[in-house]
């Protein structure tokens, strides 16, 4: 990895190494650190279920569903901005196979094998391999020399519009990654659009309105991955942001760690077998607020 010219570790790297102590580039500052607050058992179930972005059944948008679910999501983007989704049609097999394809690229593939796939550190989100994406360079005007890196590595794949994508650029470990991905991609796309169409619908649009705002469809799949660390208080897996684009759909493990802002506070959001968690990017926010 380059960082301002200099070669840097993977994150991976570091956390095999057995480094006791996160590295200086790594260390947020204090009003950036973590919070480390989890919702517990001990709170009521009325205050709990209102304490976690809400779970919504697709019921597999069968059309006599259609508007019990539009304005189920139509009160999820309200109020928070992010919801899960269930029964979406994307099969349980698909998002085992991607999560397990990711986990065996990260945790089997040698570190140099992996580095034959890194990506660009100059070029602004560029695909393949890396540890560090979206963050300012020393270089960039708008940058004061005050970058924090996150403790993590991933693969960032250009899948639509399909002349974006080329497979040969992904990993071939394991054998079926390539497949694996491909397929993924092609299903969430399918459910994004879905989505949308049921998100313009809840601010009384026609169903094509945001697609047709946005344009041309452009998706990533990335896949990340979050080695152990020595002091998790000092850092971040990722730092707190938006998402560019319309929505982002992301699938978790059974670590959690995932929070969400919400009414200025930040809140964990537990992972859920088989569901897909919603969350409203910049361009379908920015929509939201001027309909």
């Amino acid at each position: 990895m380059e960082v301002g010219g200099e070669a840097m570790m993977r994150v991976q790297a570091l956390s095999e190494a057995g480094v006791s102590q996160v590295p200086p580039p790594y260390i947020q500052l204090p009003h950036n650190r973590p919070q480390l607050k989890f919702n517990t058992s001990s709170t009521s179930n009325n205050n709990q279920s209102s304490s976690i972005p809400p779970v919504i059944d697709l019921f597999n948008f069968k059309p006599n569903c259609r508007d019990l679910v539009r304005e189920s999501i139509g009160r999820a983007c309200r109020e928070w901005g992010a919801f899960h989704v269930t029964s979406h049609g994307i099969p349980t097999s698909l998002l085992d196979h991607i999560k397990a394809a990711g986990l065996s690229f990260f945790k089997h593939c040698p570190i140099p094998d992996k580095l034959k796939y890194s990506c660009n550190p100059s070029s602004f989100a560029s695909e393949g391999y890396g540890s560090r994406m979206l963050l300012l360079g020393k270089d960039d005007p708008h940058n004061e020399g005050n970058v924090v890196l996150d403790w993590r590595d991933y693969f960032d794949h250009h899948t639509f519009p399909l002349s974006r994508r080329n497979p040969s650029r992904w990993p071939h470990f394991p054998p079926d990654y390539r497949e694996i991905v491909a397929m993924y991609a092609d299903q969430m796309m399918t459910l994004a659009q879905k989505l949308m169409g049921l998100i313009s619908e809840s601010l009384g649009l026609r169903s094509s309105y945001i697609e047709d705002a946005v344009g041309e469809l452009y998706q990533n799949i990335t896949i990340s991955y979050y080695p152990p660390c020595p002091q998790p208080e000092l850092t971040l897996g990722l730092q707190s942001h938006s998402d560019m684009g319309a929505i982002t759909l992301l699938i978790q493990d059974d670590v959690g760690g995932l929070q969400l802002l919400n009414h200025n506070r930040w809140v964990t959001v537990p992972p859920l077998s088989n569901a897909i968690l919603v969350i409203l990017a910049d361009q379908t926010e920015l929509m939201d607020s001027v309909t």
